[in-house]
């Protein structure tokens, strides 16, 4: 055993994989989750009390997945936190080593009394993963209009269908599997419509051809989607997209037209379209609020911004690891390997293991397939011209896109913080989670980008820069932390019998039909 204690931020298919690597490699592990049962949204499914044995049946890699989660949970050395959130991070003293005490509070969001502890790691593993990214459009704030990821969860964790005519639109391959769990729990999809044009995606993914036989389970994930959506009758149409949402009290209808490269609506090819329901997803936005306080630095790509780590899933902090979709948009398996790497070596696993070299391999190639993924589906600059000025852009505060241009426009209030004052955009109960990157945008385009002048001893404004990174109560915040139990589990009843772990890292469990998104 190393002795090390390690702590890991999320329980999706990075944090788990993390949390199984650093067990193997001896050390004593924390596993936090916000949610009640580990697997992330990749691997959401029916609550126990609905009876259901096993998952859907286009739920991918499900077999390997339960199989990793019994291991982790029923081990000796892991204590898992399900219902937890991690509100602050506190960096050590300058000068002083180690990574950041994490601040939990256990239960649910909208409980009282939770218990807060404070743990202080060997090691932590930030595996916080991202949610939807939804562009505004006229009438994106209507009831029935729902971001990708929210009509997945209810279709594979209530089998609750957002529609009877269901129409999916926005960018990048996340659109299949959502119209598959739509299809699965008995929904109507009218059409899935892709934004860029076949000529982006196809010299996007046709980037170093050779680079995709080695993902085999891609291309047959591909085929299988594509042959439920044709034995559904469900078109596939490229270079179309929703630029305005209309009704009366909720979504009627959905104007469609075609784009340019660009994003900019082709004059004379706008169509509407009858719909109950409209489900919408422009990519993902990693949950930077977590590595922004432990002061990680960031990486701008093409995709955006993202988490910045070595060859090791080392951050800028000593002692802080990042895996997972805060590094890179490249799906679960991917998100598996960096979990894998990290866990290890954050755990003190030896950094020559043979078996990391495998691990490694897989790491990078999954780093490819995210530059692939970005190349193949990016968001077009010329998106804003949907907007109207009266186009809602911050719907917790109704801030519309008329009143952002005018705040920016004016030397006083260009500073992203004097422009939050001034609209309220990013003010609301999501305090900018949603809204906040397309807000930072949008006001720095009127100005030229100039760039933010912060006060004295203040960091640079930033969407995800919050001191507090989940609501708490102050009688919750004023409460003595709770003394923290070391080396035990509260996991499900079931255990595995192993005593010892293995001796070499853990690589991430495959399946032949893994998913992209």
């Amino acid at each position: 055993m190393t002795g090390r204690h390690v702590v890991i931020v999320g329980a999706g298919p990075a944090g788990l994989s993390a949390a199984a690597s650093a067990l193997a490699a001896g050390a004593a592990v924390t596993l936090l989750d916000a949610a009640e049962r580990p697997g992330g949204q990749y691997h959401r499914m029916l609550p126990e009390e609905y009876g259901a044995a096993r998952p859907g049946r286009l739920h991918h890699g499900w077999s390997a997945f339960d199989r990793l989660r019994r291991r982790v949970l029923g081990h000796p050395r892991c204590t898992w936190r399900a219902e937890t959130s991690v509100w602050a991070l506190e960096r050590p003293e300058p000068g002083q080593p180690g990574p950041p005490l994490v601040h939990t509070l256990t239960g649910p969001a909208d409980g009282t009394d939770r218990p807060r502890r404070t743990l202080a790691p060997d090691a932590l593993v930030l595996a916080t993963g991202a949610h939807d990214c939804v562009l505004p459009f006229p009438g994106w704030e209507l009831p029935g209009v729902y971001a990708a990821g929210a009509a997945q969860a209810l279709a594979k964790g209530e089998r609750l269908v957002i529609g009877d005519d269901v129409l999916l639109a926005g960018s990048g391959p996340f659109l299949l599997p959502v119209a598959a769990a739509l299809l699965e729990a008995g929904a109507g999809v009218r059409a899935v419509l892709e934004a860029n044009p076949p000529a982006t995606v196809a010299r996007g993914w046709a980037r170093r051809p050779w680079e995709l036989a080695e993902q085999p389970g891609k291309a047959a994930e591909l085929a299988e989607y594509t042959a439920l959506l044709a034995r559904h009758r469900v078109p596939y149409r490229m270079g179309r997209t929703v630029i305005e949402a209309r009704g009366k009290g909720r979504v009627e209808e959905a104007v469609t037209a075609r784009l340019r490269p660009d994003w900019s609506v082709v004059p004379g090819s706008e169509r509407t379209v009858p719909v109950d329901a409209l489900c919408v997803s422009h990519g993902f936005s990693p949950q930077l609020e977590l590595p922004l306080a432990a002061g990680c630095a960031l990486l701008r790509s093409p995709a955006g911004e993202f988490v910045a780590v070595d060859g090791d899933q080392l951050t800028s902090c000593p002692g802080v690891y990042a895996a997972g979709e805060i590094t890179g948009i490249a799906g679960a398996p991917a998100a598996r390997t960096e979990g894998a790497l990290a866990g290890w070596l954050a755990a003190g696993g030896d950094p020559a293991a043979p078996a990391l070299r495998r691990v490694r391999r897989n790491r990078d190639r999954g780093r490819a397939f995210a530059a692939r993924l970005a190349a193949a589906h990016p968001i077009g600059p010329a998106w804003p011209g949907w907007l109207r000025p009266e186009t809602v852009i911050c719907r917790c505060e109704e801030t519309d896109y008329g009143t952002l241009c005018r705040a920016a426009a004016e030397e006083a209030g260009a500073a992203p913080r004097v422009t939050r004052l001034a609209t309220r955009a990013g003010l609301g109960p999501c305090q900018a989670r949603i809204c906040g990157p397309t807000v930072a945008e949008l006001t720095a385009r009127p100005g030229g980008d100039r760039p933010a002048r912060p006060a004295d001893g203040l960091p640079v404004a930033a969407p995800h820069r919050r001191p507090i990174a989940q609501p708490i109560r102050l009688g919750e915040l004023a409460s003595t932390p709770e003394a923290e139990p070391t080396r035990t589990s509260e996991a499900e009843p079931t255990r595995t019998s192993e005593a010892e772990p293995a001796s070499t890292p853990e690589g991430p469990d495959t399946d032949p039909k893994e998913s992209t998104a």
